[in-house]
């Protein structure tokens, strides 16, 4: 059975990563376009820089949930795709193994100039820190306004599940809160978040919890369809 999840910040909060996104719309005292734009990285790159260096020791501080090791098992026994907004490694970390990041990775760096220049990155990125080419290297990550470059992939994807889970993303944000109308008709789709944006029908299963108490009641459903 071919299994399409998609995941969003939920997920990972529950590791510990902040989502760093206030009430007031700013990371971390900056403006999101100060700090998730090009323009942004253009005007103070420095800033831009010091902010995804504090993501990234975060990152390297937590580990996966009974949530991201769950999906890991599910491999065992079908077809598992992971589609995520996140920028962290848990899912690879718990061992599941096709994972498309949307955003981009956090532990990835790439060439400010030659875009396909990407390097394994866990230490800290500053100015004066270049690739062999000699142009500053800046992180690996989709900002706003940039195109998405794994998004036909993801629909493809998506087309191509016979289940799609839905796991810690309001699905409101463009363009992942498009891939769902790119489901089969036939597909079912659980989805998993204590504030669901929608409700279940015949076609959809909705679990209003968190991810680490909601993945398994998924899956135990979904095995016992075989």
């Amino acid at each position: 059975m071919k299994i399409a999840v998609l995941t969003g910040a939920g997920i990972s909060a529950e590791s510990g990563i902040q989502t760093f996104r206030d009430s007031n719309g700013l990371w971390e005292g900056h403006d999101v376009m100060e700090v998730a734009s090009p323009e942004g990285f253009a005007r103070n790159p420095k800033v831009v820089l010091d902010f995804y260096n504090l993501r990234r020791q975060q990152l390297l501080e937590v580990s996966p949930n009974l949530a991201h090791t769950t999906l890991a098992d599910l491999e065992k026994e079908h077809e598992v795709v992971i589609i995520t907004q996140n920028v962290d490694d848990l899912h690879e970390r718990a061992g599941s193994t096709r994972v498309v990041h949307l955003h981009g990775e956090l532990l990835k760096v790439r060439s400010t100039v030659e875009e396909h220049t990407i390097l394994d990155w866990k230490k800290d990125l500053n100015l004066g820190d270049l690739c062999k080419n000699k142009h500053q290297l800046r992180p690996h990550i989709v900002w706003f306004g940039e195109a998405v470059p794994l998004l036909e992939t993801a629909i493809d994807l998506v087309e191509a599940a016979d289940i799609i889970i839905i796991i810690g993303t309001s699905m409101q944000v463009y363009p992942a809160a498009g891939l769902i109308q790119y489901a089969q008709e036939d597909a079912k789709i659980y989805f998993v978040d204590p504030k669901p944006s929608i409700a279940s029908s015949e076609r959809i299963t909705v679990f209003a919890e968190k991810a680490t108490t909601g993945v398994p009641k998924v899956v135990a459903q979904i095995n016992s369809l075989l």
